[in-house]
C-alpha cells in the first residue's frame, strides 16, 4: 500500500519491507519476472527484487522524465493479470498461469515497460532492468495512462490533450484517436487486442476499432461507438477478462456496466 510516509509497504502476514521514494508513489506494478516496479512524483523509476530472501533489494534506479511520473505499464500487464484464465479456458490452476505466461513469453521476447509523465512524454525501457530507453513525444499535455494490448505487441497512451495515440511495443508512432472533446483518463483493451475504450473528463466513453489501426496511418480514425450516460468525468474503465463488458466510473458517484 502507498502510505503516508512516501513508502511501499509490501506486507506477508506480519513481516512488513519498506522500499523508499522521496515523495509520493504514483504506481506500482509487478512483473512476471519477480520484480516490482514503482514510480511517482520523485521523477525516478525503482526496481525492486520481489523474490523471496530477497524482496525489497534495489536493483535499479531508472531515470530521464523531467516531471512526475503518473503511470507505467508492462507489456505483460494482460497476462499477468489474467492469471489462468482466458476467454477460451477458465481452469483455475497455477500451472496453466504459467503455461499462459510462458505461452505469451514466446511472442514477447524482452520485457517492456513505458512511463508516463507530466513532462509531456513517455520513455520505453527494454530488458527486466530497463537497460535500454528510447523518449516518445507527440502529446501536447500530461499523460495520464498507458495500457498495453493484451497480445503485448501495441499500447495505448490518454492525456490531457484529449487524445489517444497508439504505437508498437517498440515505440514506434502509429496513430492518433481523436474525438473526445476534454481530457482522456484513461484506456483499457478488448481481450482479443481488437478494441480500445476510453474515458473522458467530457462524461463519455468511447469505443475505437484498432484492429486495422496496428500500421502507421495519417487516416482520422473515428470512433465506432460512443458510450453516454454519466452525468459527469468518467475517472475509471476497464474491460472485462472475457471479452463481454465494460465497466466505468464517474465522478458522478455511479459505475455503469456495457455489455459488447
Amino acid at each position: 500500500k502507498i502510505s503516508k510516509k512516501d513508502k511501499i509497504k509490501v506486507t506477508k502476514v506480519t513481516r512488513v519491507v519498506s522500499l523508499a521514494h522521496t515523495a509520493p508513489v504514483e504506481c506500482v506494478k509487478w512483473s512476471g519476472e519477480g520484480m516490482i516496479y514503482s514510480t511517482g512524483r520523485d521523477r525516478v523509476i525503482k526496481i525492486w527484487s520481489g523474490e523471496r530472501g530477497q524482496m525489497g533489494k534495489l536493483l535499479r534506479t531508472l531515470t530521464g522524465h523531467g516531471h512526475r511520473i503518473n503511470c507505467l505499464a508492462l507489456n505483460c500487464d494482460y497476462v499477468t493479470r489474467t492469471g489462468p484464465f482466458t476467454f477460451k479456458n477458465n481452469k483455475s490452476t497455477r500451472a496453466k498461469a504459467l503455461e499462459n505466461y510462458e505461452e505469451f513469453k514466446k511472442e514477447n521476447k524482452e520485457v517492456i515497460l513505458v512511463s508516463g509523465s507530466d513532462d509531456f512524454s513517455m520513455f520505453v525501457w527494454t530488458g527486466p532492468l530497463g537497460k535500454q530507453k528510447t523518449r516518445l513525444s507527440g502529446h501536447q499535455l500530461l499523460i495520464n495512462s498507458i495500457s498495453f494490448s493484451p497480445c503485448g505487441s501495441f499500447f495505448a497512451s490518454a492525456s490531457f490533450d484529449k487524445k489517444i495515440k497508439l504505437w508498437s511495443a517498440t515505440g514506434t508512432f502509429l496513430r492518433t484517436l481523436t474525438g473526445h472533446v476534454g481530457a482522456v483518463y484513461c484506456v483499457s483493451w478488448s481481450c482479443d487486442s481488437r478494441f480500445l475504450v476510453s474515458a473522458s473528463k467530457d462524461a463519455t466513453a468511447k469505443v475505437w476499432n484498432v484492429g486495422g489501426s496496428k500500421q502507421k496511418s495519417s487516416k482520422k480514425a473515428i470512433a465506432l461507438e460512443t458510450l453516454p450516460g454519466h452525468a459527469d468525468e468518467i475517472y475509471a474503465l476497464d474491460w472485462s477478462p472475457n471479452g463481454t463488458s465494460v465497466a466505468t466510473g464517474s465522478k458522478d458517484r455511479t459505475i455503469k456496466i456495457w455489455k459488447h
